[in-house]
């Protein structure tokens, strides 16, 4: 057994304890890290039961899951809290060899899993057993990044049920479901065109930080890092993060709806987009990208949809794209690949 699955079940039998009344009086996760220091967010037990009862309504059913992410992150004490509150211990997929060995192991009933959008991306390009076996889970929640809309298709045309989530530690995580939020949760847009997030599922601060809990949690609502719209349906739309606003040359340039139209080109992989420090330009545009695709056709690519001074300025090719522990990009590491790969995309 290795390290990783002990560690795993020791969460699982505290999760158990936790829930049933013992130990701390909050359920303590780190947020990523992507941007800086992890913040470490503290969950009461009413919010994660919250979070897991709303989640259940949505998908219209529970049951056991499958632990696929790390049990140190929001997402990965959600999916043990949730299989434990509907009478299942999770099965620990780092115990098997392959996912349909893990998805296997489960017991009969609705079936469960959380993923970011690289695991899904790599089972649907594996295929064969594996996205045979995922095709047999009610549901797949995929959340913890941008969903590339051709593999969610794919995905969905092999027989799995998706659903794409919003959300992140402050929120006990996904709160929000195809655009929709959770029974119980408010969503609102600040003058500045910041998310806010309200309801039973929010955080009730950040451990040994209260200046920093004070600026976020404000009058019943947490102030996201997002810059969102919603419509008249009130669904929710995320624009990106408010500092992914890149201002190069007097122009703001949404980075996420960059990378987001960078993901739909036949011939790229994966992409992200951030800004970085210019002299000239006071921020330039980056985009990394995984595929096959040169400079000026990232430009033109960018350019046939939104406007010509929101094409990159840099472009830098990449195998993979960095990331996390828990699946999302590695914005710093991103950054610090721009400043050694200065090729500017004419």
């Amino acid at each position: 057994m290795n390290d990783a699955v002990e560690r795993a079940q020791s969460t699982v039998a505290a999760m158990a304890e936790w829930l049933r009344g013992g130990g701390p009086e909050h359920w303590v996760v780190e947020t990523s890290g992507s941007t800086g220091t992890p913040k470490r967010v503290m969950l009461s037990r009413e919010a994660v039961k919250a979070s897991a009862a709303a989640s259940a309504r949505r998908v219209g059913a529970s049951g056991q899951w499958l632990l696929t992410l790390p049990d140190s992150y929001v997402a990965g004490a959600n999916v043990i809290a949730r299989s434990l509150l509907a009478g299942h211990e999770p099965v620990i997929a780092a115990a098997y060899g392959a996912f349909a060995d893990a998805a296997a192991a489960m017991k009969e009933g609705p079936r469960f899993v959380s993923m970011v959008p690289t695991q899904l991306h790599r089972i649907v390009e594996s295929g064969g057993d594996d996205l045979a076996a995922l095709a047999g889970f009610h549901t797949l929640l995929l959340g913890g990044g941008p969903i590339d809309p051709s593999l969610r298709a794919r995905a969905e045309a092999a027989g799995v049920d998706v659903v794409a989530t919003y959300g992140s530690a402050e929120t006990c995580g996904g709160c929000v479901y195809d655009a929709m939020p959770l029974d119980g949760v408010g969503i609102a847009i600040g003058s500045d065109g910041r998310v806010r997030i309200s309801g039973p599922t929010l955080f009730d601060g950040y451990q040994d930080d209260p200046e920093q809990t004070e600026k976020s949690l404000v009058d019943g609502w947490f102030l996201t890092s997002d810059a969102g719209t919603l419509d008249e349906d009130g669904r929710l739309r995320i624009l990106g993060r408010i500092d992914d606003m890149v201002i190069t040359g007097g122009v703001k340039v949404p980075a996420a709806l960059v990378a987001r139209r960078l993901r739909e080109h036949p011939a790229v992989e994966a992409a992200e987009a951030l800004g970085t420090p210019d002299e000239e330009w006071g921020q330039r545009l980056v985009a990394f990208v995984v595929g096959d695709i040169d400079a000026a056709a990232v430009r033109d690519w960018v350019a046939a949809e939104h406007p010509r001074s929101w094409a990159p300025r840099q472009l830098v090719a990449l195998d993979e794209i960095p990331l996390l522990g828990n699946g999302k990009p590695d914005r710093q590491a991103l950054l610090a690949l721009a400043t050694t790969n200065d090729a500017e995309a004419r």
